[in-house]
């Protein structure tokens, strides 16, 4: 997937080209990834999803892009990358979450 690795690619361009490097640890992208999760989930706070989609749309799209940045900026600086990470977990959910047990099922994969 070289289109994860041309976006991991601009979101450092604009880091560095900004000179923000000196700001980022593993600590603070972490709790930067968290700040904007929240951010995220105020657009949800006291709506329906429905709702809070149809009024918030565009404010969701960049809090999730901010989740994201953070992700990929984190992700880079630990020297990890991020396409091997998620099928690595993917699988580790399938063995967990196998589709005979969990097809439909909400609960997590110890009450299956």
């Amino acid at each position: 997937m070289n289109e994860i690795k041309e976006l991991r690619d601009k979101v450092i361009k604009f880091r560095d080209d900004r000179d923000w490097k000196q700001f980022h640890n593993p600590k603070d992208l972490a709790l930067s990834l968290s700040i904007e999760a929240s951010e995220l989930l105020e657009n949800f706070q006291w709506k329906s999803s429905e709702e809070a989609v149809s009024v918030n749309l565009e404010n969701i799209k960049d809090e999730l892009a901010d989740v994201l940045i953070y992700a990929m900026l984190l992700a880079n600086d630990l020297n990890l990358d991020v396409e091997e990470i998620v099928i690595k977990k993917v699988r580790k959910n399938a063995m967990k979450y196998p589709v005979e047990k969990a097809y439909g099922i909400k609960n997590k994969y110890t009450d299956l």
